[in-house]
């Protein structure tokens, strides 16, 4: 019998469409806040956020299309279509750790970071907003992260594409943890 977390955890999908009904950024502040009791180690809270809302989202858009490679200085078809479909999206939440040089710390760090968001997601399902979580070539770009202020020493860990879904995919199989599991007990 699964309880409600169990149940929120199994029924969390990933977003890629969107209403555009606005997501009041006063619930992603409230939602963040739940979501940085994230296991982290020495309580070090290795992340910062920038919320793009509003005209606001036109920097991150733009930062997108710059960072994109042109033909001849125009950009394509392809990426006017993306950057669309960005604009339409209510927010964007791009999460940002810094860069430790020691291995271990940026294992845990980005452990942290990751578990923060995983929280992120599920409190906001919970709420009926949806998000997809996104880490595609474009955030390692140099034109990009220089445009939204992302500092050298410093990781996108994902840019998330927030609001009210318009369609929930269905849930997609996943393979028993049995298939996946070594039990050693001698």
């Amino acid at each position: 019998m699964l309880n409600a977390v169990d149940q929120n955890i199994v029924n969390r999908r990933t977003i890629k469409a969107f209403k555009q009904d606005p997501v009041e950024v006063e619930e992603i502040i409230e939602l963040l806040n739940i979501a940085k009791w994230a296991p982290n180690h020495k309580v070090n809270e290795p992340w910062r956020f920038q919320l793009y809302a509003g005209a606001g989202k036109d920097k991150f858009v733009q930062a997108y299309v710059d960072a994109m490679p042109t033909v001849e200085g125009e950009v394509s078809q392809k990426v006017k279509n993306k950057a669309q479909y960005f604009r339409d999206i209510p927010l964007h939440l791009v999460v940002i750790m810094p860069e430790d040089p020691r291995q271990r710390r940026w294992d845990e760090d980005y452990g942290a970071i990751s578990s923060l968001i995983q929280n992120f997601q599920l409190a906001a399902w919970e709420r009926g907003i949806g998000m997809i979580w996104r880490s595609n070539d474009w955030i390692y770009d140099p034109k990009f992260r220089e445009a939204i202020g992302v500092a050298p020493g410093e990781k996108i860990v994902a840019t998330l594409m927030i609001g009210y879904p318009k369609h929930v995919p269905e849930k997609r199989p996943r393979t028993d943890i049995r298939e996946k599991l070594i039990i050693i007990n001698e």
